[in-house]
């Protein structure tokens, strides 16, 4: 009996002397099977029942004791390789129906301009602030808006120039609140020409986090309609940032302007200025520092820096999963924000040089010099900073961003950026090797250390994508009763997965305003792979065995 039923459940030995008749067989569930699988199906389960046959006529003599035990050998590890794939199927099942539950628990962040009365997609909406800061094709203002009574009072208070955008001004209920509650982007048109449609094609790319409503105004002089084969769109992720309004406009004098970037002001405004008289204004949600900023202020500890890296692993997986590369991944473009334990959350903007192609996805087909691969070369991943252009050479951009987190980690963990600066301590991506990599300091968790020289692997085979990295630092934050286990199997997983539920749900129906810790767990439910979890937990495991 313990043989029939290693060998596969609900599969029974022919009985001896007695031929298969033409009836078909019933299958695992009871249910019969159709006529052309009366003999054997196509799969282990089939596999195993021929073996079953072909070892009953073996046991009546038909070979000898040691063709015999062969048979039975094989025949269990069928059965127990049929078991192990039940096994995997009631996994994954069960990380579908945990997956499927905090999808719908996800909570994003509501779009604040979303009133009746209100529209805001022209520039005059807006009471304009100070400058928050600058890059190589925009500039950034703080802003507020004259029909949100609240904000008005508070910009009057401090007036629309203040000293700078990190000031946040005390509200009546104890609570801080910025008085400038959003960041309008204005884009420098230096070759766009001046229509509104010209503008829109050309900046197309800083659209892609735009939100849904973000484009219906007409104020622009065209509804901007993404036409086929153009970017992507990107759905909305708490680790990235969300355009709120897009719209063209005329350019004004605004303050610093003259001091600032005089070149790409128009004519009207400068003698000497270059730039067109329209371009692409985008609203969204202010920020109070970068990731840089941040840093050069504070020194997180090690699992605040585990759960920092976490987040750009959260943002770059989901762009992944979506066909999108960022490709200018920098602390410069990383904005943060504090919860109110002072705790930081990451946020990945700027997607001026992304790659969001719906006909090609993350493979660029790299036919010369004149193609584009993105802004920022000194974090350029391998496979891109030493691709050569050919007829038929393409880039996969499907880890570029993984790789740039690598280098960032260095940073976010109190150390030089690797691959900045000059000197002997300075790497090119497109030379180094990985011994050369400095080695972070013992106060680094193992697990998070071993990640980041990981992550910095030249050959992308070697690299892990986005989700199982987030997997591995899932793992080692809140899995060390799992990972501690001699024999971790697939049951005592989903068993954790389940304590895991209950106390992310718990903790998120307990507290207003989630943690970043909280708000992490959830993002991992939510993005539950059991393939990718397991593959996370036989790196961590094969890590901390060759210690």
């Amino acid at each position: 009996m313990a043989v029939r039923q290693a060998l596969g459940r609900g599969l029974q030995l022919e009985r001896p002397g007695r031929a298969a008749g033409p009836r078909a067989q019933p299958g695992p569930l009871g249910l019969p099977l159709p006529d052309r699988y009366r003999f054997f199906r196509q799969s282990v389960a089939g596999l195993a029942a021929r073996i079953q046959r072909q070892f009953a006529v073996r046991a009546r003599g038909g070979a000898g004791p040691c063709g015999r035990a062969v048979f039975l050998a094989f025949g269990l590890g069928l059965g127990l390789i049929e078991e192990k794939q039940a096994e995997g199927r009631r996994a994954a099942s069960a990380c579908q129906e945990i997956q499927a539950i905090f999808t719908q628990k996800s909570k994003l962040v509501s779009d604040p301009l979303d009133t009746r009365c209100w529209q805001g997609f022209r520039l005059e909406d807006y009471l304009i602030g100070q400058s928050i800061g600058k890059g190589c094709s925009a500039a950034v203002y703080e802003a507020t808006v004259p029909t949100l009574p609240q904000h008005l009072e508070k910009a009057k208070c401090v007036g629309l120039l203040r000293k700078g955008p990190d000031v946040l001004p005390k509200g009546a209920d104890g609570e801080r609140a910025p008085a400038f509650p959003f960041a309008i982007k204005m884009m420098w048109n230096i070759s766009a020409g001046s229509s509104s449609e010209a503008i829109l094609s050309t900046m197309s790319q800083e659209l892609v986090p735009a939100s849904r409503v973000a484009l219906d105004g007409e104020y622009g002089g065209v509804t901007y309609r993404r036409s086929r084969g153009g970017p992507k769109k990107l759905a909305p992720h708490p680790n990235i940032i969300r355009v709120l309004r897009a719209f063209t406009s005329s350019v004004p004098l605004l303050p610093g302007a003259l001091a600032d970037y005089p070149d790409v002001l128009p004519p009207r405004l400068h003698p000497e200025g270059l730039g067109h008289s329209r371009t692409l204004f985008l609203v969204m949600k202010n920020y109070p520092c970068t990731l840089r900023q941040y840093l050069q202020e504070h020194t997180p500890s090690p699992r605040l820096a585990t759960m920092m890296t976490l987040q750009l692993l959260e943002g770059v997986d989901h762009l992944v999963q979506q066909g999108i590369a960022h490709r200018d991944l920098k602390s410069d473009n990383i904005l943060v924000e504090l919860d109110s334990d002072s705790c930081p959350w990451l946020v990945i903007s700027d997607f001026g040089c992304c790659l969001a192609d719906e006909r090609i996805g993350l493979q660029l087909p790299f036919t010369s010099w004149y193609v584009d691969l993105g802004g920022n070369g000194s974090l350029m991943a391998p496979e891109v900073s030493t691709a050569l252009p050919g007829p038929r050479a393409v880039i996969d951009f499907s880890k570029a961003d993984t790789w740039a987190v690598g280098a960032i980690a260095y940073e976010i963990f109190g150390l030089a950026n690797p691959f900045y600066g000059q000197g002997r301590a300075h790497l090119e991506s497109r030379s180094y090797q990985e011994a050369q990599l400095p080695e972070m300091p013992k106060s680094v968790p193992p697990d998070a250390r071993q990640l980041v020289r990981s992550l910095l692997q030249r050959e992308t085979s070697k690299r892990p994508s986005a989700r199982v990295a987030a997997n591995v630092l899932h793992l080692s934050l809140w899995g060390e009763h799992l990972l501690a286990l001699k024999n971790l199997k697939l049951d005592k997983m989903i068993g954790w997965l389940l304590q895991q539920s209950a106390a992310t749900l718990l903790a998120d129906r307990l507290v207003e305003k989630s943690c970043v810790a909280t708000k992490l767990q959830m993002l991992f439910l939510a993005n539950l792979e059991c393939e990718a979890l397991c593959q996370a937990a036989l790196l961590l495991r094969s890590w901390r065995a060759a210690l």
